[in-house]
C-alpha cells in the first residue's frame, strides 16, 4: 500500500483550498447555500432567521424568483404582511408562470380584502391552468369577500368536482357556506372534510371554530380536542381551545390548557411561552412577569422568551431590569429589530422620546415592515404631541398588521379626543373581531353606543367586558359613565368604586365620582373622595391634577399651586398640570413665577405648542412682541397650521411692520382652521386692509365686529376700511364707536385725525 508523502499531502490540501474557495466566490453557490439554509430555518420554524438567509440569497442574486418567495412566505409567518406582499409581487414579476406565487398573492390580497384583485390573480391561474383547484377555491374566496355568495359556491363545488377526494376543497367549502348564512350545510361539509382527512389538524380546528361560532361549545371543545388528540405536540390546538375557553368566560379553564401545553412539550418554545403570551395578551401582567421570570431560568437560550420578559419588565415599568436583559441581546446582535423596538419603549418611558424615536427608526431602516416598530414610533411620536405623525404610524401599523389591537386601541383613542364616531366604531369592531375573547374592543363599543344613546347596546358590551375581565377596572367604568349618561347617579357611584376597586390608580373612575358629586352640588365631597384616592395611590400624578383643578375652582390659589406643582414634581411628561400650575400663579398675581413654569414646560414637553402659545401670549401681554414672534414662530415649526398661533403672529407682523404677504398667508391658515371665529376674522381684514383690498376687508370686520360687538379695534378697523372705500358716513359711525368704547385707546388719537380729514369730527 502505497501512502502519500507529507509534500504530497500539503499539495492535495492546497489543491482543495482552492476548489473550495472558488466555490464560495461562485454567486450561483454562494446563493444556495443562503438559500438552503433559509429553508432549513423555515422547516425548524425559525422564521426570522430563515428571511435573513433568504434576503442574503438575494443580495447575491436580486432576480432569484425562488428566494422571493420563500421569503414571503416567512414574512406571512412572521405577520409582516407588506414585506410578504413586496416579495411576492417581485416573485409573480420575474416569473409570470410561478402559479404557486400567483396564489400565495392572491391569498394575501383576500386577507387584505382587496377581493377583485384577488379575483385578477385566480383567474389568471386559471386560464394558465384550468384545473388548478387552489386558484379555483382562490377565485371562490375572492367572490365571498364581494359576498358574492352563490358564485362563491359555484365556484366551490367546480373545485370539488376537479377533486372529488380533496379534504381541503370541502374545508373551504364549509367556509364559505359558513358566511353565506348556511349553516346546517356547512356542517355537512365539515364532516365531509374530517370524513376523507380524519388526520387534518386545521379541518378539526375550523370545524371546532365553526361550531364556537354558532355557539355550540361542547361540540366546539369536542372538535377541537380531536385536533389535539391527532397531534399532541402542536401548540396552536391548545391555543385554540384556551381561547374558545376565554370566550366563554372560563379563564381558569384556558389558564390550565395552557400550563398543560407547557408541561406536554417542554422542549418547543411556542408550547412553553403560551401561558406566558396569555397573561401579556389579557394584560395581567404580574402573572406574566413571574411566569416569564421562571422560563427565562429554565430556557436561558431561548432568544424568544428573552425578548418577551424584556417586554414584561417595560410593561411593569422595571426600567433598569429591561434595560439590562435587552442590552445582552443587542450586544451579541446590535441591529435585533426586537431589541431595539424594546429599547425605543424604555427610552419613551425614561421620558425621552426623542431618542426613542431615532431607535424605532434605526429598527425600520432594518424592517421597513415591521407593524410593532410602526406602533412604538407612533407612541414616541404621541409623547412629543405630534398626533398627525403618531397616527400615521399607527395607521401603517394596521395597513400592516391588520389584526392588531394595540394599533386600533390607539387610534381609538384619537377618535375619542376629535369625538370621530366613525374612526372609533370602526376601531372598536376591528378588535372585537380580532380578539373576540378580550374585553378592549367591546369597552370601546359601550363607549360608542353611550355616545349614540344606544343604552341597550352599550350595556351589552359593558356587561360583556365585565364578564370577560372581570378583574378590569375599565369595564366598570364604562358602566358607570352609562349610568351617569342615563342620569341614574347612584348606580354610576356604584360602578366607578367598583372600577377603584380594581385598580386605584384608574384616574377615569375617579373624574367620574367628581362628576357625581358635581352635578349633585356637593363640591367638598368631591374633594374629599379625591384626598381619600391620594391616599390610597399618592403617586397618581394626574389625581393631584384633578384636585387642584377644584381648588382653583373654589380660589384656594396656595393649595391649588401645591397641587400642580405636586403633578408636575410627579410626572413632567403632563403638559395640563403645567398650564394649569402657571394659571394658578397668574390669578395669584404672580406673573414672573407663571412665565418661569411654562418654560419648564417648554423644556419637559418640547412639542407641545400650548405652552409656547401660552408663554407668547403673556411676553405680547408685557410689550416683548420680539419674544413672542419667535414663540409663535416656533409653535408653527412644530404644528404649520396652529390657527392660535398663526393668527397671532399674523397680527403681529402686521402691527410691527412685517411681512405683509406672509402675514395674509398666515391669516389665511388661521381663518381656514377657525372659520367661526371674530379674531381670525379680524386678523385676515387687516391684512387684506394693509395690501390695499378694502373690498375683502369690510365683510370680514362687519362678522369680527357683530360677533365681539364690545371690541374698539374691530370698528377702529372697519371705520379705516370704510374712509379708504371712500364712504365717509360709515366711517364716521364706526370710528365714533370705537372711541366711545375705548376713549383712551392708543388708537384714540389717530380715529380723532382721521375724523377731522373726513371734516365731520
Amino acid at each position: 500500500m502505497r501512502t502519500i508523502s507529507s509534500f504530497q499531502s500539503i499539495v492535495v490540501a492546497l489543491v482543495l483550498a482552492g476548489l473550495i474557495a472558488g466555490c464560495s466566490g461562485d454567486p450561483n453557490v454562494r446563493k444556495q447555500r443562503y438559500f438552503d439554509s433559509g429553508m432549513r430555518h423555515f422547516s425548524e420554524q425559525r422564521y426570522r432567521e430563515a428571511s435573513i438567509q433568504f434576503q442574503n440569497a438575494l443580495q447575491v442574486d436580486p432576480r432569484y424568483a425562488e428566494a422571493h418567495l420563500e421569503l414571503a412566505r416567512c414574512y406571512l409567518k412572521l405577520e409582516i404582511y407588506n414585506g410578504a406582499y413586496n416579495s411576492l409581487l417581485r416573485a409573480t414579476e420575474l416569473q409570470p408562470d410561478n402559479l404557486p406565487a400567483q396564489i400565495e398573492l392572491g391569498n394575501l390580497f383576500v386577507r387584505a380584502k382587496e377581493f377583485k384583485r384577488a379575483e385578477e390573480r385566480a383567474q389568471l391561474v386559471v386560464s394558465k391552468d384550468p384545473r388548478n383547484v387552489d386558484a379555483q377555491i382562490l377565485l371562490a374566496s375572492a367572490h365571498a369577500g364581494l359576498e358574492d355568495y352563490s358564485n362563491a359556491l359555484r365556484e366551490m363545488q367546480q373545485a370539488i368536482d376537479l377533486d372529488p377526494q380533496r379534504a381541503q376543497s370541502y374545508l373551504e367549502y364549509a367556509k364559505i357556506q359558513a358566511l353565506a348564512k348556511q349553516p346546517q350545510p356547512a356542517e355537512e361539509s365539515f364532516k365531509k372534510a374530517v370524513e376523507l382527512d380524519p388526520k387534518s389538524v386545521e379541518a378539526y380546528l375550523a370545524f371546532g371554530n365553526f361550531y364556537a361560532q354558532e355557539h355550540r361549545w361542547q361540540e366546539a371543545e369536542a372538535q377541537i380536542r380531536r385536533a389535539i388528540e391527532l397531534d399532541p405536540r402542536n401548540p396552536q390546538s391548545r391555543a385554540v381551545l384556551s381561547r374558545l375557553f376565554v370566550v366563554q368566560g372560563r379563564m381558569a379553564d384556558a389558564v390550565q390548557v395552557l400550563a398543560e401545553a407547557k408541561k406536554a412539550m417542554p422542549e418547543i418554545s411556542e408550547a412553553y411561552r403560551l401561558l406566558g403570551d396569555f397573561y401579556l395578551a389579557s394584560g395581567d401582567f404580574d402573572k406574566g412577569l413571574t411566569e416569564y421570570s421562571s422560563l427565562l431560568k429554565e430556557h436561558p437560550l431561548d432568544l424568544k422568551v428573552k425578548e418577551n420578559y424584556v417586554q414584561l419588565l417595560i410593561l411593569h415599568n422595571q426600567l433598569d431590569d429591561a434595560t439590562k436583559l435587552n442590552d445582552e441581546i443587542l450586544a451579541g446582535s446590535p441591529k435585533d429589530v426586537e431589541g431595539l423596538i424594546h429599547r425605543g419603549q424604555i427610552l419613551a418611558r425614561r421620558g425621552r422620546p426623542n431618542d426613542a424615536v431615532q431607535v424605532l427608526r434605526s429598527a425600520l431602516s432594518t424592517e421597513p415592515d415591521n407593524p410593532v416598530a410602526h406602533f412604538n414610533l407612533g407612541e414616541a411620536f404621541n409623547l412629543l404631541g405630534n398626533l398627525d405623525q403618531a397616527e400615521k404610524e399607527w395607521r401603517e401599523a394596521i395597513r400592516l398588521r391588520p389584526g392588531m389591537v394595540s394599533a386600533h386601541e390607539a387610534l381609538a383613542a384619537i377618535a375619542v379626543r376629535k369625538g370621530d364616531l366613525d374612526l372609533l366604531r370602526q376601531s372598536a369592531e376591528a378588535m372585537i373581531s380580532a380578539e373576540p375573547g378580550y374585553p378592549t374592543g367591546y369597552v370601546l363599543r359601550a363607549v360608542l353606543r353611550t355616545a349614540r344613546k344606544d343604552w341597550a347596546g352599550a350595556e351589552s358590551d359593558a356587561k360583556r367586558a365585565i364578564e370577560l375581565a372581570p378583574n378590569s377596572a375599565a369595564p366598570y367604568a364604562k358602566m358607570g359613565n352609562l349610568r351617569m349618561a342615563q342620569n341614574r347617579l347612584g348606580e354610576a357611584e356604584r360602578y366607578y368604586e367598583q372600577a377603584l376597586g380594581q385598580d386605584a390608580n384608574f384616574s377615569e373612575a375617579l373624574r367620574g365620582l367628581v362628576g357625581i358629586y358635581s352635578r349633585q352640588r356637593q363640591p367638598a365631597k368631591a374633594q374629599a373622595r379625591v384626598e381619600a384616592q391620594i391616599q390610597k395611590a399618592p403617586n397618581n400624578s394626574s389625581y393631584y391634577t384633578l384636585l387642584g383643578g377644584m381648588l382653583l375652582g373654589a380660589k384656594k390659589l396656595d393649595r391649588a399651586e401645591a397641587a400642580f406643582e405636586k403633578a408636575v414634581e410627579l410626572n413632567k411628561n403632563d403638559p395640563d398640570a403645567f398650564l394649569l400650575l402657571a394659571e394658578a400663579q397668574k390669578q395669584a398675581g404672580k406673573q414672573d413665577e407663571a412665565i418661569a413654569t411654562y418654560e419648564r414646560a417648554i423644556q419637559a414637553n418640547p412639542r407641545n405648542s400650548q405652552s409656547y402659545v401660552s408663554l407668547a401670549v403673556m411676553e405680547e401681554k408685557r410689550g416683548n412682541w420680539q419674544k413672542a414672534q419667535e414663540l409663535y414662530t416656533r409653535v408653527l415649526r412644530i404644528a404649520p397650521d396652529h390657527p392660535l398661533a398663526a393668527n397671532n403672529l399674523a397680527y403681529l407682523l402686521l402691527e410691527r411692520g412685517g411681512n405683509v404677504d406672509y402675514a395674509l398667508s398666515l391669516a389665511q391658515v388661521a381663518r381656514r382652521k377657525m372659520p367661526d371665529s371674530p379674531f381670525t376674522a379680524g386678523t385676515l381684514a387687516w391684512a387684506y386692509y394693509q395690501k390695499g383690498n378694502y373690498g375683502l376687508a369690510i365683510p370680514l370686520l362687519e362678522e369680527a365686529a357683530k360677533r365681539a360687538p364690545k371690541n374698539p379695534i374691530y370698528q377702529y378697523h372697519l371705520g379705516l376700511s370704510y374712509w379708504k372705500a371712500e364712504k365717509p358716513e360709515l366711517a364716521k359711525q364706526h370710528l365714533e364707536r370705537a372711541l366711545r368704547l375705548e376713549p383712551q385707546s392708543p388708537q384714540a388719537p389717530e380715529i380723532r385725525k382721521v375724523l377731522a380729514e373726513l371734516g365731520i369730527g
